[in-house]
């Protein structure tokens, strides 16, 4: 509380001054035919404290960052315009729902913005923030000595809020404004915090893809899917600031989830500039009780330049609806399977350089180990930059996931006792995937890890070219787990494969797929619908490629080339 009274005016603190000697319900009272607040200050605890702040009694305390779980409060600049924009879009709401309310921003914007409006109900959890948005509503009617409107700040976490208790008439049009945290429930369970939904696999992820990662979720995109399951009956219009991760996803589960929204928009805002931050994240804009629609236009916030459209074309998802409309010929199952590198969650002595006497790893221990079961390995940084031999190896423990990893100790005793020495680095791994498994195991290696050539590609990226890795020492390159790739006996093959998945028109399809906002640009699901043998039925043979090899390869495929006419002709 005392720390939301730095946020205080003159004014406000005259104000208090003048009625110290009141009870609080005659000041409660006052104050709600001055704000609209109904029980404005709740305990006498909270009125003495606001006595002593006025009285020049008590120290003010630094009110402390709240940025580590996902809390960015919205500028008051940046709210005046996003209100401001919806206006322009003739919103005319005579109710609006801010579900994290903060420090009350939105909600002053939507008071100076919307003359349609007849009551505000906000929920926050965080008490100093309440009392931030109440003194700034005071503020706000003591300058312009509006007729107040009915407010309601709820001192509640939105999990714990009964959504059900807000009661909308048939005539009330609702405008649901904010800006959730933006983090995911893994983090703020690392952070040990109480702001959190009830445990549940509320997207109904099933088997691995819970174990591994799609169990984890953003809070605004639960908190955006509730307020849509239960306002989206009602009429009105949605507008929330959003990771565009959470854009994304909401886009692309719309084709389940069918929720009865259209207008759909994303403004994408410069989230450095407006929050110093370096998650992208935009305004998610729709207009409630209408029509189903399944794709979403972007637009530039700040001069409203028309970008693109995402969304559902013919039961695919994509980023880019013009572009993929152009290139969706290459759309169908690749006849290879795209695979993610080697994941081991022990990067400390799991990874490590070579050096004079030996190798190094991250704590700067030199060690000697046996060469039979270290290999070079890639990351997508490494692919970024085309650099395909970093000085970076790990031990490759296991043949295929859940191999006894004692052969070791017999084959190769140094590297054994290398991994017994670092082995509470092993058993402090969170991840389920190595729960009940062998000591030392890793994850994403199979026969397929082996094979000497990799036609490779980085998820973190932006960048879609595919790189093409050879054996050194006759030993395969490996990549970790933020790598894709399929692996060859055969180099020309290989290159051919290469070659083709370069090809302009199918960068360009690829393109069409991929969010370049999202933490991995590049996923599993979008490579498994680039179709080599489309592709190859589409394109000509590339050059200098003989046609014996380019039939090889297309038996490769699984292509039948009996009673085909092959396209030989050369680019």
């Amino acid at each position: 509380m005392i720390e939301s009274l730095n946020n205080a005016t003159n004014e406000v603190i005259d104000f208090f001054k003048k009625n110290i000697n009141e009870i609080l319900e005659t000041i409660n009272d006052k104050l709600l035919g001055i704000t609209g607040i109904a029980f404005f200050i709740e305990t006498e605890e909270d009125l003495e404290e606001i006595i002593n702040y006025c009285n020049n009694s008590c120290s003010l305390v630094e009110e402390k960052s709240r940025a580590e779980y996902g809390d960015f409060q919205t500028n008051r600049n940046l709210t005046d315009k996003i209100c401001e924009k919806i206006n322009n879009n003739d919103v005319k709401p005579s109710l609006v729902v801010e579900p994290t309310c903060g420090k009350g921003n939105f909600i002053l914007s939507a008071l100076k913005t919307f003359p349609t409006l007849e009551r505000i109900i906000g929920i926050e959890i965080y008490k100093p923030y309440i009392y931030i948005t109440k003194f700034n509503i005071l503020n706000y009617y003591l300058e312009t000595q509006k007729e107040p409107i009915e407010i309601v700040l709820n001192h509640s976490s939105f999990f714990d809020f009964d959504l059900k208790s807000i009661e909308l008439t048939t005539n009330e049009n609702l405008l649901i404004l904010g800006n959730p945290p933006w983090v995911t429930n893994s983090k703020l369970s690392v952070l040990n915090s109480d702001n959190l939904p009830k445990k549940s696999n509320f997207k109904k992820h099933s088997g691995l893809l819970a174990i591994t990662g799609k169990g984890d979720f953003d809070i605004g995109e639960y908190i955006t899917l509730q307020l849509l399951n239960h306002f989206g009956k009602n009429n009105g219009y949605f507008a929330f600031l959003i990771k565009n991760s959470v854009i994304k996803n909401i886009t692309q589960d719309q084709l389940n989830n069918k929720y009865a929204i259209s207008n759909i928009e994303k403004w994408q805002i410069d989230t450095l500039k407006e929050f110093n931050a370096s998650t992208d994240s935009s305004i998610f804009y729709c207009k409630l009780n209408t029509r189903t629609e399944f794709t979403i236009k972007e637009f530039d916030f700040y001069n409203s330049e028309y970008l693109k459209t995402s969304g559902w074309v013919e039961n695919k998802f994509v980023s880019n609806v013009e572009d993929y409309e152009q290139n969706k010929i290459f759309d169908g199952k690749s006849p290879f399977t795209w695979r993610s590198g080697v994941k081991h969650d022990c990067s400390k002595v799991m990874e490590f350089q070579r050096v004079d006497n030996g190798f190094q790893n991250k704590l700067k221990q030199t060690f000697e180990i046996e060469e039979k079961y270290v290999y070079r390995i890639l990351k997508s940084s490494d692919l970024n930059k085309k650099n395909a031999t970093p000085n970076r190896f790990t031990i490759i423990t296991q043949m295929k996931i859940g191999q006894d990893t004692n052969y070791i100790k017999q084959t190769a005793p140094k590297t054994y006792n290398y991994l017994e020495q670092n082995e509470a680095f092993f058993s402090k791994r969170k991840s389920s995937i190595y729960k009940n498994k062998p000591r030392f195991s890793i994850f994403g290696i199979g026969e397929y890890s082996f094979k000497p050539y990799k036609v490779a590609i980085a998820s973190m990226y932006k960048k879609f070219e595919f790189m093409l890795l050879e054996p050194e020492n006759d030993k395969c390159l490996m990549v970790d787990d933020t790598c894709y790739f399929i692996g060859f006996e055969s180099k020309l093959q290989a290159e051919i494969c290469v070659t083709l998945l370069n090809n302009e028109r199918v960068q360009a399809f690829i393109k069409s797929l991929a969010f370049a906002d999202t933490q991995r640009v590049i996923n599993k699901e979008l490579l498994s619908r680039i179709d080599l043998l489309k592709i190859v039925n589409e394109l000509t043979c590339p050059k200098n490629i003989k046609a014996e090899d380019w039939q090889q390869f297309l038996e490769s495929l699984g292509q039948n080339t009996t009673n085909k006419q092959m396209n030989l002709a050369f680019i």
